[in-house]
């Protein structure tokens, strides 16, 4: 946790007060957007049903769109057909929209070939970020781990990419290796050097922290352990939400995020990967729609990606992905929707610092803080501050996050914190909901 009152960092130290200050550095001066309008809102039915909620969750799972609702109630009006098993015309119009959204994610995602052609064969779908993470450790990472071999992944993994290299290399003889930041977050150059060596065949890292908000330099790993001859594993569950993701300037070698984050439905993933590591790697599920061919005595796989897809898909959800998507990066733009964020990211910081009994986990510095603060309230339980703030109108996340060695290694107290996670849709109103449900937590403990 980081004292307030006067922070220190790897490559500075300054009082928090001046930190806020737009002279203070240029590379810090906020953004300059009118977070008291909010041309957003009037998009998301939930705001209208709820429309003195303070929504500070996103997180954990984005709100949807109309257009998104919308559109998974057309797939199941004008298209309701399984994908890949009909001649019939609705079946090939369901399976050409589910061909649509895989282009457009290898598109949206830098998967090119030369030609700038979307690589659509290369992106899985599945039901979330963690069956896709679970895909690679259990599918790929056989084929390549043997005893003695090394995996290198952060402190700060979700434990979706935490768990699953785990299993692996327990059952590979394996070691894990963990990276560990600063306590503000950043990694350095020297730990990375420290820890990805010879015998790293694998690094999986988080993009962007789901509970410091910081940016992990994924670009940084991965040439580290290309230049070992390894692998790089993207957990891209934060980031796709809120800027632009490239797999080839990430140097990813698989990636994988949800729809859910991304303003899509609940139950959809995506995982990408190089099209000669998928065809090297073993099926995770079996079934119906991944064989090409079955006898008595055994089984030929259907190519990549069906060859991962068993059993009939949320067909309806991966439409619905591709819309999400859409107005993500193309009706709101990733420009937008980094300013804004960023601008309250800003203001959010510079009130939470006036609450002298706040305890910000991680930087200080707002840039570091990618749509995610996390934080404790001095003496008072994570749990009971959620529930004052839910009588206010004002949700946000407490517990571990899902990231409890982290929590561990940076002794929080319980292995809790609180969670405010902001996006393009939230505005000024929320914030000060957001810190009038603070100061009132606080002076219900304090009478």
């Amino acid at each position: 946790m980081i004292d307030t009152e006067h922070v220190s960092c790897d490559t500075c130290t300054a009082p928090a007060p001046g930190f806020f200050d737009a002279s203070d550095a240029a590379s810090r001066a906020w953004p300059r957007v009118d977070i008291d309008a909010n041309p957003y809102k009037a998009s998301f039915p939930l705001f209208s049903e709820h429309p003195g909620i303070a929504f500070l969750d996103s997180a954990a799972t984005a709100q949807r769109p109309a257009c998104v609702l919308d559109a998974q109630k057309r797939f199941y009006e004008t298209m309701n057909a399984n994908p890949l098993r009909g001649l019939y015309s609705l079946s090939i119009e369901a399976t050409e929209a589910i061909s649509s959204v895989r282009r457009q994610i290898a598109a949206l995602i830098g998967a090119v070939d030369e030609k700038g052609a979307p690589r659509a064969n290369e992106v899985v779908f599945t039901r979330n970020t963690s069956e896709s993470l679970n895909l690679v450790a259990r599918s790929f990472a056989p084929t390549v781990l043997e005893p003695g071999d090394e995996v290198a992944i952060t402190i700060m993994e979700h434990h979706s990419n935490l768990i699953p290299w785990q299993q692996a290399c327990r059952a590979a003889g394996a070691t894990l290796v963990y990276l560990r930041p600063t306590k503000t977050g950043e990694l350095t150059d020297e730990e990375i050097a420290a820890k990805i060596g010879p015998k790293t065949k694998i690094v999986a890292a988080t993009q962007v922290s789901n509970v410091l908000g910081v940016r992990v330099p994924v670009e940084k790993l991965a040439r580290a352990v290309h230049a070992q001859g390894g692998y790089m594993v993207v957990d891209a569950a934060q980031s796709v939400p809120h800027m632009p993701v490239d797999v080839r300037e990430l140097g990813a070698d698989f990636l994988a995020f949800s729809a859910h984050k991304a303003l899509g439905p609940m139950g959809v993933g995506v995982l990408w990967g190089k099209l000669e590591l998928l065809e090297a790697a073993d099926p995770f599920l079996t079934g119906g729609e991944m064989i090409d061919s079955v006898t008595e005595s055994g089984a030929v796989w259907a190519p990549v990606p069906e060859k991962f897809e068993a059993g009939t898909q949320d067909a309806a959800g991966i439409y619905a992905t591709g819309v999400a998507l859409d107005y993500l990066a193309n009706q709101v733009g990733y420009e937008a929707i980094r300013s804004r964020e960023a601008a309250l990211v800003h203001y959010a910081m510079s009130r939470l610092v006036e609450l002298p009994w706040i305890d910000i986990l991680g930087s200080i510095y707002w840039d570091r803080h990618h749509g995610v603060i996390s934080f404790n309230v001095r003496g008072i339980h994570p749990h009971d501050v959620a529930s004052i703030l839910d009588m206010h109108n004002v949700c946000i996340r407490a517990g571990h996050h899902c990231a409890q060695p982290l929590l561990a290694w940076l002794e929080c107290e319980n292995l809790a914190c609180c969670r405010a996670s902001l996006a393009f849709y939230n505005d000024r109103a929320d914030v000060d909901a957001f810190i009038d449900g603070l100061q009132s937590v606080w002076s219900t403990f304090h009478a």
